[in-house]
């Protein structure tokens, strides 16, 4: 019976059992035997103090409230009317803001991250600022920041989900779980970018190069250069669906240059096409991309130039971009220089970087200069992670085709797994807009892929040793065993470092500190930032938990179990000292 039927039918005794099979990590260190069943209260909750405990359960009750969760941001905020600024904060600090913030400044979340540390919890740092901006302006903003220049007339071949729709221009539409920037101006994108390097900084002097930071693509830049470019990428496979057939992917082909002569047939001669067929990227199996990607870093790319194409019937060069002006250009290579240079500070002081997943009319783009960034930096080691959001239909096709790139030019390849945060609204624009619903139908399915994703990478790195690395990042307990029985079946050992795990801070303990206590490779999440101004961070953390009542009555029923357990026990005022080490 495969892995993925043995996994459906589990029963918690199935669970008992294979938690007595958990293999023991070194001894240089503390470690707890694992219970996959994840229902150990003492284990869960020894990193906190009692009080810490009675904050997270009346939290966890309040976010049973669906009306209060419904009408959290207009409360929080007249509440800070009321009672003023100061009093606010420290109401705040008291609950919600204390239950999912770490702190204010690097200095003040220090002592959150050497807690984690010391029960073997690992820091990906995030400050978590952003702009309050009312549905109207932040309409307002996208659609300007969402058309060039030129305009944005209907041209042959345009794929209308790569261009703004005003009805879906608020990108927190239905979104309650991710960060959302929108564009301003350069001079923004230079500040977020600032904001990036200062939290590298904190990541290097707090966690002790054990660390990551996740970065937004769209926080450096214009947002209609990434619809731009995702539209480029898509018409580009549907160019090669039609040269050569199959599915548009261009690593699935495997055509040659020789084939692409034969095509154009007599047209193969006319010099714009002999340039073109000189531009190709191949190797000893076939095209690997049509365009000269790695040029997109260079400071002098023009991307009118580089996406044009033969026709095949004419031989004559048409273009895959909308039109861009000039200053747009520079806008491009001001975005990609951003992110070089926080990757390449990144590199400098060892601190590995995730770049987020967005929504899919971004995410060609997105994902197309992740990997490029990979190939500059994940020559000896994983620095750069790209983030997959498995949700989406098409995700095993695209981990596939990003997978055979990093063996076939041979970097190292790094991945975060997400179940995805954009799930309601992609569903919502794609039927207003007429495209195909990118989505799996169901809970279920976006489980199975999931888990079909994680099954492909943890068996090639059994199977040939790829240089792979990647962070299961969910907090349903089903994936979480799933993942530790396939490395179990495989032989992955936690100290091989090719998996971890990753969870919010205050959220899904009873998961993250049995996994790090018991030696295997886990993080929290850790926000950061002014309280007034992490508002809408903790709006979002309010409504996430509403939408998960289910596990938040497991992880309150084992808060209340801890908190009599310490009362009965005389253990009311229990001081966490932990001494373990992190993977």
């Amino acid at each position: 019976m495969s892995l993925l039927r043995r996994l459906a039918v589990n029963t918690p005794r199935n669970v008992r059992v294979l938690s007595s099979s958990v293999p023991s990590p070194p001894s240089s260190s503390p470690r707890d035997e694992l219970d996959l069943t994840f229902s150990s209260p003492k284990n869960a909750f020894k990193s906190k103090k009692t009080s810490e405990l009675v904050r997270a359960y009346f939290v966890y009750q309040i976010c049973s409230v669906n009306w209060i969760v419904e009408k959290n941001e207009m409360l929080m905020k007249t509440l800070r009317q009321v009672v003023g600024k100061r009093l606010f904060e420290l109401i705040m600090k008291a609950t919600f803001y204390g239950q999912f913030v770490a702190g204010e400044s690097p200095e003040q979340i220090r002592s959150t991250v050497e807690r984690l540390r010391s029960f073997g919890v690992k820091s990906i740092l995030d400050y978590s600022v952003e702009e309050d901006l009312s549905h109207e302006e932040a309409e307002k903003r996208e659609v300007s920041a969402s058309i060039s220049a030129c305009g944005d007339k209907e041209e042959e071949g345009q794929l209308k989900q790569y261009h703004v729709e005003q009805k879906f221009a608020d990108r927190r539409y239905k979104v309650h779980s991710a960060r959302t920037f929108f564009y301003l101006n350069e001079a923004a994108c230079e500040k977020n970018m600032e904001a990036f390097l200062r939290s590298i900084d904190a990541v290097a002097n707090i966690t002790k190069s054990t660390g990551l930071m996740g970065i937004k693509l769209t926080a450096l830049g214009r947002p209609q250069l990434l619809l731009q470019l995702s539209e480029v990428i898509m018409r580009a496979r549907n160019y090669m669906h039609e040269i050569g057939g199959g599915t548009g992917n261009v690593l699935a082909h495997h055509k040659t240059i020789e084939d692409f002569q034969r095509y154009f047939g007599d047209h193969g001669s006319k010099p714009e096409v002999q340039d073109f067929m000189k531009k190709i990227t191949s190797d000893k199996k076939g095209i690997v991309h049509l365009f000269p990607w790695t040029n997109i870093l260079d400071e002098n790319m023009n991307l009118s130039d580089s996406f044009r194409v033969p026709d095949p019937k004419t031989g004559q060069m048409r273009r895959l971009i909308s039109q861009i002006s000039t200053k747009e250009e520079e806008m491009f290579r001001n975005m990609l220089r951003r992110l070089n240079h926080i990757i390449k500070i990144a590199n400098d002081v060892d601190v590995r970087i995730m770049i987020d997943a967005e929504q899919t009319y971004f995410q060609p783009a997105i994902s197309r200069i992740c990997i490029e960034m990979m190939r500059r930096y994940n020559k000896d080691r994983t620095l750069v992670f790209n983030t997959y959001q498995t949700y989406l239909r098409n995700t095993y096709n695209e981990l596939m085709t990003d997978l055979e790139q990093a063996q076939r030019q041979n970097f190292y390849w790094g991945a975060k797994f997400v179940r995805g945060a954009y799930l309601e609204q992609e569903r919502a624009r794609s039927t207003a807009m007429g495209y195909e619903d990118p989505t799996c139908p169901n809970y279920e399915a976006t489980t199975a892929s999931f888990h079909k994703c994680l099954h492909e990478v943890l068996t090639r790195v059994s199977s040939n040793k790829e240089n792979l690395n990647v962070m299961v990042a969910s907090h349903n307990e089903d994936t979480v065993r799933y993942t530790i029985q396939m490395m179990n079946e495989l032989k992955i050992k936690p100290e091989d470092k090719i998996v971890c795990f990753g969870q919010l801070l205050g959220m899904c303990d009873h998961v993250t500190f049995p996994l790090g206590q018991s030696g295997y490779s886990a993080y929290k999440y850790v926000p950061y930032g002014p309280v007034v101004e992490v508002l809408p961070y903790l709006s979002r953390r309010a409504n996430e938990n509403r939408g998960f009542l289910s596990k938040i009555k497991k992880e309150k029923k084992l808060l209340l179990q801890e908190i009599v357990r310490r009362v009965l026990s005389g253990q009311m005022f229990h001081k966490p000292q932990g001494n373990y080490t992190p993977m």
